[in-house]
């Protein structure tokens, strides 16, 4: 039972009977003594209080006069002088606060003063408790707690108040789900809020619109390109966002942040019309082609084609680097499917333009061999075109079965423009037009009807051996004109000696006879 100052004469009136062991009651501190402190308490007789109950502090400030609030624990002899504790009543006191937050389910407050196996002790003034670890938050504690005072639920109590669990996390979950139902009070599609950036993944961003989050999906961020949302959020920003959809019943919200800002493709046929030359920014490059960002929200494609007037452009990677500023021109504009097609090359000059101003017939070039086929080898001009040359055109005196046999990609020739037709992206270079035709002169001056030669065997056909003559020039000893030795067998790149029996410069042709030769050198 608590008695107040004001009240105590008149609850307390009568006789010595009236007080009793258990009673919480109020005096004034009348003296202090070694042993205790002497308390009236409006009776005939005085009440003592164990000096060991009170620190240093407190003597100082129980001076003759100061109210003080006590238990009655025993009475101490015949004459009713009483034996009080101040502290019990205060635990007294504290343990009908307790039962009495237990019951309402209010909070308390509590100063965590030790750790102990599996939680934390809590002084609830002068009423220990038991804080279990798990009841301290939501997520786990990672520092330290104590002498941390903070409001707790009572959320068990003994019969004897004598085992007493509080919880700070049920706290917290009170107040989150507190702040949840007044988000939930004030969402509605279509509107903007504030929120805090809480996650963020590869497919979005997590959004704390109130103790309820909602999911930005990655296509809803930007309307351009967009690799990741790091690339936009960071977590613990607080950014603004428009709710696209709120179903109440799961708490699910999607939200949008591109959508605070109209659709740039709504009117990009007014602002990029076809044949404009633009400038943009390279955001992306692929094996096909490079990205360009136009403005935000709007990106055309220079495809590897439209890179460079070359047949064979290179890698994108060759042309442009992510963050270049390019100027291009807009070929096509595919609004429904929200594409642009650009072009670079188109602002270069074309390359066979380039050709007909920098190349005349008779002009010596050189360059190197891109591609070999069976009837010539391809030459790659500095302007990025291709220059034929016919495999009739790579020598004067042999015969090349195939174009590989002299050539390699990537080697570097010398040739003569033999014709120039740009109008139709053509052009004939020669080889073997970079030295004088032998036949003219040379070759019907060394070689002389009759002449003994040495020969290598080239071919071996039915018309007969084609050899090479001392390394310059091609004949053919006719199957006629061919004599063996016993047993004798021929064999390509056999050395054999022949006769000159014929020469057709008109012809370009030397025949060759052994049975002439053969038959003289027997007769010598």
């Amino acid at each position: 039972m608590e008695v107040q100052n004001n009240d105590l004469a008149e609850l307390y009136a009568g006789t010595f009977k009236s007080v009793e062991v258990g009673m919480i009651i109020s005096g004034k501190v009348v003296a202090k003594r070694p042993d205790a402190i002497v308390v009236d308490v409006g009776y005939k007789t005085e009440g003592f209080i164990p000096i060991e109950e009170f620190s240093q502090s407190d003597l100082l400030y129980l001076v003759p006069g100061a109210d003080v609030e006590v238990l009655v624990t025993e009475m101490r002899d015949a004459e009713g002088s009483l034996t009080l504790s101040k502290s019990k009543a205060v635990i007294m006191k504290m343990q009908k606060v307790i039962q009495e937050s237990f019951d309402a389910g209010t909070l308390i407050d509590g100063l965590i003063e030790e750790r102990t196996k599996g939680g934390y002790f809590v002084n609830l003034s002068g009423v220990r408790a038991f804080l279990p670890a798990s009841q301290y938050d939501i997520k786990p504690v990672k520092t330290d707690i104590l002498g941390q005072t903070c409001k707790f639920k009572v959320i068990k109590l003994g019969n004897k108040l004598n085992n007493v669990i509080v919880s700070r996390r049920a706290v917290i979950e009170e107040e989150k789900e507190k702040r949840k139902a007044e988000t939930r009070s004030t969402l509605n599609e279509g509107m903007i809020v504030k929120g805090v950036v809480k996650n963020v993944t590869d497919y979005g961003v997590f959004v704390d619109l109130g103790e309820i989050d909602g999911l930005l999906h990655i296509s809803d961020i930007s309307w351009g390109r967009i690799n990741h949302p790091s690339e936009y959020f960071n977590v613990g920003e607080e950014i603004e966002v428009l709710i696209l959809k709120y179903e109440p019943s799961t708490d699910k919200i999607t939200l949008g942040y591109k959508q605070k800002k109209s659709d740039p493709w709504l009117n990009v046929e007014k602002k990029y019309t076809e044949g404009r030359i633009v400038e943009g920014k390279v955001v992306g490059i692929t094996d096909y082609g490079a990205f360009v960002e136009l403005e935000e929200g709007v990106e055309g494609l220079v495809h590897v084609s439209e890179l460079d007037w070359s047949p064979r452009p290179g890698h994108p990677s060759k042309y442009l680097e992510v963050g270049d500023m390019v100027s291009v021109a807009v070929l096509k504009i595919e609004k429904s499917n929200r594409r642009i097609s650009l072009s670079l090359r188109q602002l270069k000059p074309k390359p066979w333009e380039l050709v007909s101003e920098r190349y005349n017939v008779g002009q010596k070039v050189t360059g190197k061999v891109r591609t070999i086929t069976d009837f010539g080898i391809f030459i790659g001009m500095p302007e990025g075109v291709d220059a034929l040359v016919h495999i009739s055109d790579i020598s004067w005196t042999k015969h090349i079965k195939h174009p590989s046999e002299v050539f390699k990609v990537k080697q570097k020739v010398e040739a003569v423009v033999l014709s120039l037709e740009a109008e139709k992206e053509r052009m004939l270079l020669g080889i073997k037009q970079m030295v004088a035709d032998p036949w003219a002169l040379e070759i019907p001056e060394k070689f002389k009807i009759g002449d003994e030669v040495n020969c290598k065997i080239l071919r071996i056909t039915e018309h007969g051996l084609f050899v090479e003559i001392e390394e310059s020039v091609e004949g053919l000893i006719y199957a006629s004109e061919i004599v063996r030795h016993e047993g004798e067998e021929f064999a390509e790149g056999m050395s054999i000696k022949a006769r000159i029996i014929k020469v057709d410069a008109e012809q370009r042709k030397i025949g060759l006879s052994m049975a002439s030769f053969r038959k003289n050198s027997k007769d010598e």
